[in-house]
């Protein structure tokens, strides 16, 4: 849970900001331009997709299919200590730029994402996304990513909310586990909504709420924050489903400040979906180097490793499975917030003026 330093005694808020100090030193003395231009390269109308990246070779190629067919032409990824191919598969790419840092991740990684972002998207829209993330929103086959950011800026939004659905295949996850990541995007069709808890968007003690409460929503349309999912009821995960993934970075507006959030913004009544291929690339191997590295905090990476080291032929599917989620599906079943102004955007999407009778704050 994240705690308001001004609620702290003096001489703790003063040595917090003793340590951000030095925390920024060691950033700036660890970070290095590898590849690409060294600042915003994006157009005024452009998203700029944003990554974290180490040893992300395994999803490279349909990681750019993907979200090139989605209409992005700048990608940034921060690299953290790669010693795989991913930095010679991104500088095969057009429109690329590469940032490194070795410093480690679980301790600076919010530093990592919102760097990037003010460095390259300063006045633009960014997409923020992990290698293992697939972001899809409503309308996305109607208008496509730029109408859907032409609506946004138009009616004075700067940050939409995704809900993180995770994927996963019928099989037991070791069967899968060396599968090509073209492949799981294919064979992953089933999801689990049966061990979701919700909570509204400004409620106290969700661990977000000191971010979230510098955001502005339009009252009874603030979308729900979503925990838990299949990975609670398998592995007893208490993980957050909620995301800020695009976010436009203008005066005020800060991405990437969590792995979740976003502040000073002013969020959209609808929500977007992110796809979560989080076993894909070998998942139990990958926590087992995770768990002995001591790389994050929350501990996710233990509750997993013990359960699959328990049952190796664990699958996640259940009587609770469906399959291949639709966005019209997810909204009617509550796990996606749609909006009337945005169907009517949808319906009429030429308009680039804010919809009729709103009045928003400078």
């Amino acid at each position: 849970m994240t705690t308001s330093t001004a609620r702290l005694p003096l001489s703790k808020r003063l040595g917090k900001r003793l340590e951000r100090y030095r925390e920024s030193l060691r950033f700036a003395a660890s970070l290095r331009h590898i590849h690409g231009p060294h600042r915003r390269f994006s157009g005024p109308d452009d998203v700029t997709l944003i990554a974290l990246v180490r040893n992300g070779g395994y999803y490279l190629e349909a990681f750019f299919d993907y979200y090139q067919s989605l209409g992005i032409r700048h990608f940034v990824f921060f690299d953290n200590g790669s010693d795989d191919d991913t930095i010679a598969q991104i500088r095969r790419r057009p429109g690329t730029a590469i940032l490194q840092s070795r410093l480690p991740w679980g301790a600076f990684e919010n530093t990592f994402r919102s760097y990037a972002a003010r460095r390259y998207a300063k006045d633009r829209w960014c997409l923020i996304v992990d290698m293992d993330e697939i972001f899809d929103f409503p309308g996305r086959q109607e208008i496509g990513l730029t109408g859907l950011v032409r609506y946004l800026s138009a009616n004075g939004y700067t940050a939409l909310v995704s809900q993180m659905l995770e994927m996963f295949p019928k099989a037991p996850l070791r069967d899968v586990a060396q599968m090509p990541y073209a492949e799981v995007l294919e064979a992953f069709r089933f999801y689990d909504l049966s061990s979701i808890s919700t909570f509204p968007y400004h409620a106290p003690d969700t661990g977000l709420s000191y971010f979230l409460n510098q955001n502005r929503s339009e009252g009874p349309n603030a979308p729900e924050l979503l925990f838990g999912g299949v990975r609670a009821k398998v592995f007893g995960e208490s993980c957050c489903l909620t995301k800020h993934p695009l976010v436009f970075v203008g005066p005020g507006v800060t991405a990437g400040v969590h792995p979740h959030a976003a502040s000073g913004a002013r969020i959209a009544p609808m929500t977007g979906l992110i796809r979560h291929y989080k076993f894909a690339n070998d998942s139990l191997a990958r926590d087992r180097r995770s768990v002995q590295t001591a790389s994050i905090e929350h501990g996710e990476d233990k509750l997993r490793l013990a359960r699959l080291s328990k049952q190796p032929d664990l699958s996640l599917w259940s009587k609770d499975a469906r399959e291949a989620p639709d966005i019209a599906r997810l909204q009617n079943d509550g796990f996606l917030q749609a909006s009337d102004e945005y169907e009517a955007y949808l319906h009429n999407p030429a308009q680039d003026q804010p919809l009729a009778g709103k009045t928003f704050d400078a």
